[in-house]
């Protein structure tokens, strides 16, 4: 099987990663012009005040009367006022446009990922998505609201200052703007920079959150093992390294402020010798000069505002890059452009494997011919049948129950139902008719009845899958009975409580095949007879394969089959098996002398007690 693409190569360049973002701009777009426009109103008006006062100032030194001196002063008050009013509406409607944007992608982010199998979560850290879903997600808001608010902002701000510098004195401004030449040179050259270390913080903190869910989830194994103090060491190096990236972009990110005022404070002494020897001369007046330097001041701002934004940019196109990785990951596992139908089924379906052989992908960037779990894989049940699959631990049991719910797809041979190919079903289809028990059971932070009833038809009746899997008189136990909320991953319920009411939730969807993976791993014999009992009645007319260890869960299956080192060694009824004394015989054959040692094992303590 060849080598899938890794998720995490890029597909497009760096700078044009947020091109991306320009269609979540579109459903807002009169609320992106009455923004722009908010700004572009607000610059133009902040530029007007210095001209306001160059007035007022040239009026004052002309001798002109205090009631014209209030009307100016009154005037720049008004532009304020009005000004301050657009610029509260461009933050409300450009920052709220970024919230929206953000929710947008997120939500498209998790559908996507929804969408995607288990190939590529078999590759990717669950840390790294997290992180790229908060820590990212949030850089590329800042680009889509504050940035291009401040960017337009500082433009207008920039161009009204600089032409009112130029209608005042045309060779003063060109002195005044000689220093800044060097600017952008210096924005590119810090912009790479920044994102390049941003990238580098952004994927350590994936990192570190993957190693925090990690310790979470497995924080009772690394208390059992008395972890806790080499974990901390290891948690500490992280957390040292991820400090040491931040230090080395805040250094960055610290020099472009100062680079930018150094040049504008250039200009500033320009202005300030040369413009007060064409005050001394009567070239320009004194309120020319003040509302000269006014503009410039306006117009360096603009430039150090221009340097942040131009952070948040280098920022935003980090955190895109990483979330477009997501964005065009692609599942293996797809439905066909015009799936077929099922035909109608009150009951089972008829499930066959044809020569099916399975290997897992290997990770991405392993060299190594991957390893096959099984291979020349036959078999037929009949609807409404029951098959038993049995096998040593690494047998493939899982993996052929993962093959018939299209977690993977087989690489040789096909698996069909009914006759018709998997692979010509949609996946919805496919997935309606299966009611699956892995061997991993994931309940949610939810009440026993809503992880009951997930996925099952809205009148399913959750009691009656309790009842069978020997589940009521637990909840019984429970102060909330079937609206206790279960804790994270169902904490407070044991392992067997966990794999029987994994068991409910299956059967409450009344599905045509049931997947049992080591379903009863957990339980007691004595509670997996109960159920076992409960279950030849619940599955009845329907289509079951359930997978084992214990030859105990799978002695009364229509057809039996016997998994050993990548092949189907044996298959038959129990009774047939038993006879041929093969591998079928020695598995049950150890598997009773253990469940004899353990039954003896308490009475001959509780013996040498007594004496």
């Amino acid at each position: 099987m060849p080598c899938p693409p890794s998720p995490w190569q890029p597909e497009t360049p760096r700078l044009r990663a947020l091109r991306r973002l320009i269609p979540y701009f579109r459903p807002y777009r009169r609320t992106l012009a009455l923004g722009l426009l908010c700004v572009v109103i607000s610059g133009m008006l902040g530029s007007v005040n210095p001209t306001l006062l160059r007035h007022g100032i040239d009026g004052m030194r002309a001798g002109a009367s205090l009631n014209s001196v209030w009307w100016v002063a009154a005037a720049m008050l008004g532009v304020s006022l009005v000004g301050g009013v657009f610029r509260f509406g461009m933050r409300e409607l450009l920052n709220a446009l970024s919230r929206r944007i953000e929710y947008d992608l997120r939500n498209d982010l998790l559908q996507h990922l929804l969408t995607l199998d288990a190939a590529y979560y078999g590759r990717t850290r669950t840390g790294e998505l997290m992180a790229r879903l908060t820590n990212d997600l949030s850089a590329v808001r800042m680009a889509a609201g504050p940035a291009v608010m401040y960017l337009v902002n500082t433009t207008v701000g920039g161009l009204m200052a600089l032409g009112f510098m130029i209608s005042i004195e045309p060779r003063l401004t060109a002195l005044a703007l000689l220093p800044m030449l060097p600017l952008p040179f210096v924005m590119v050259r810090l912009g790479r920079l920044t994102h390049q270390r941003f990238e580098e913080v952004q994927e350590h903190f994936g990192a570190m959150t993957t190693r925090v869910q990690e310790n979470l989830a497995g924080t009772r194994i690394v208390r059992a093992y008395r972890q806790e103090a080499p974990e901390q060491a290891r948690w500490s190096a992280m957390s040292d390294d991820y400090l040491q990236r931040n230090l080395r972009l805040a250094r960055l990110q610290a020099l472009l402020n100062p680079t930018f005022a150094l040049l504008g404070g250039m200009g500033a002494v320009v202005v300030l010798g040369v413009g007060g020897t064409l005050v001394v001369r009567g070239t320009i007046t004194v309120g020319a000069f003040v509302a000269f330097g006014m503009y410039l001041t306006m117009l360096v701002w603009p430039l150090i505002a221009l340097g942040w934004v131009f952070n948040l940019f280098q920022r935003a196109s980090a955190s895109m890059q990483r979330l477009v990785q997501v964005l065009d990951a692609r599942a293996q596992v797809t439905s066909p452009p015009t799936p077929r139908t099922l035909p109608p089924s009150t009951g089972g379906r008829r499930l066959e494997f044809r020569d099916v052989g399975f290997q897992y992908p290997p990770p991405a960037g392993s060299t190594g011919e991957p390893r096959w779990v099984f291979r020349h894989v036959s078999f037929t049940i009949g609807a409404g049948e029951t098959l038993g699959v049995v096998g040593a631990t690494g047998s493939g049991k899982s993996a052929l129950l993962d093959l018939v719910a299209r977690s993977w797809d087989p690489a040789e041979g096909e698996v069909l139902i009914d006759g018709i190919p998997i692979r010509e079903l949609s996946l919805d289809t496919l997935r309606r008719e299966l009611g699956v028990v892995p061997q991993e059971t994931i309940l949610f932070s939810d009440t026993i009845r809503s992880n009951l009833a997930y996925g099952a038809p809205a009148e399913s009746d959750v009691t009656w899958a309790a009842d069978l899997a020997q589940l009521t008189e637990t909840i019984r136990d429970f102060p909330g009975g079937f609206e206790t909320i279960l804790g994270e991953r169902g904490i407070n319920l044991s392992g067997g409580q966990k794999q029987r009411a994994a068991l409910a939730r299956a059967l409450a969807r009344h599905p045509s095949i049931v997947l049992l993976d080591d379903a009863l791993s957990a339980v007691d014999t004595h509670t997996e007879e109960a159920i076992l009992h409960g279950l030849r009645t619940a599955l009845s007319g329907r289509t079951a394969v359930i997978a084992s260890h214990r030859v105990s869960a799978i002695r009364d299956a229509d057809h039996i089959i016997v998994l050993d080192d990548g092949r189907v060694v044996e298959e038959g009824r129990h009774e047939q098996l038993l006879e041929r004394r093969g591998r079928y015989w020695e598995l049950l054959a150890s598997q009773q002398l253990e469940e004899a040692l353990e039954s003896v094992e308490p009475t001959a303590g509780l013996r040498s007690e007594t004496l």
